[in-house]
């Protein structure tokens, strides 16, 4: 099926557009842009070169994708912003490319990123992530899957989330979140295992009771985090998940890991 592109959106002859993409009245679309089929380009949608948007995305009123970094060390270099599949930018999102540091802003599949939400350059947002409105990324922040981060919450720069992670609405995040718990308060803290989240996913109640234990030597019983870690070592059954939650302690955070209750 052909595309549906009105007479009033400016499209650049060397866009890709694919099939059965619709692109409203006033949005402009640059060179250097690929639009996978079945896309829904809203209206008024701004899209600069360097976007990548893959198959099946709907990109509401007031968009901005791809406009540079906001960043003062920014020289023009050439990048990208990449959007997967399946993904909901809701209205006056902005998303920025990247820089030389990672040369690319990237969004997994299946993303929800609701109206007003920022993501700046170097970003990296698994599949499944939910951002909820006005939810603001600083540069080089990585979301991994099946995240969801409540509205008002900002993020700072470098920081991690790990997988199955839940951060409560109006946040303030200094701090690396670890895989399956939930963060609230102010400063944001562990405030238990996000166990609904992991049940809607299909995890065991054994495979939760484990996660359980592991942030409960974490961040509960009177221990600093290289005594828990060796207490999980010992103690704790191996499995995936103490797998990936001690990875992410000891390997992937850098900013060290928020605080307990």
């Amino acid at each position: 099926m052909s595309s549906q592109i009105s007479k009033h959106a400016i499209v650049h002859p060397n866009a890709s557009i694919g099939n059965n993409v619709t692109i409203d009245p006033f949005s402009t679309i640059a060179e250097d842009v690929i639009i996978g089929d079945g896309c829904h380009i809203g209206s008024s949608v701004h899209i600069y070169g360097g976007a990548r948007i893959g198959k099946n995305c709907k990109i509401f009123p007031g968009t901005v994708i791809s406009a540079i970094p906001q960043d003062l060390k920014f020289g023009g270099e050439y990048s990208t912003v990449e959007i997967g599949d399946n993904c909901i930018v809701r209205e006056c999102v902005t998303i920025n490319r990247g820089t030389e540091y990672r040369e690319t802003t990237k969004i997994g599949n299946n993303v929800l990123l609701m109206a007003y939400v920022h993501i700046a350059h170097d970003c990296l947002l698994g599949n499944h992530v939910i951002l909820a409105n006005a939810v603001n990324l600083a540069g080089h922040v990585e979301v991994d899957d099946n995240v969801i981060i409540g509205g008002m919450s900002a993020v700072h720069q470098f920081c991690k989330i790990g997988k199955h992670a839940f951060l409560s609405g109006g946040s303030l995040l200094a701090k690396d979140v670890p895989p399956f718990v939930k963060g609230a308060r102010n400063p944001v803290s562990y405030a238990g295992v996000n166990s609904v989240g992991l049940k809607r996913r299909g995890y065991s109640n054994h495979q939760i009771h484990t996660i359980q234990d592991i942030y409960r030597k974490i961040f509960i019983e009177d221990q600093n985090i290289t005594q828990a870690i060796k207490s999980i070592q010992d103690e704790i059954e191996d499995s995936e998940e103490k797998t990936i939650i001690l990875d992410f302690i000891t390997q992937e955070s850098d900013r060290g890991i928020m605080k307990g209750y």
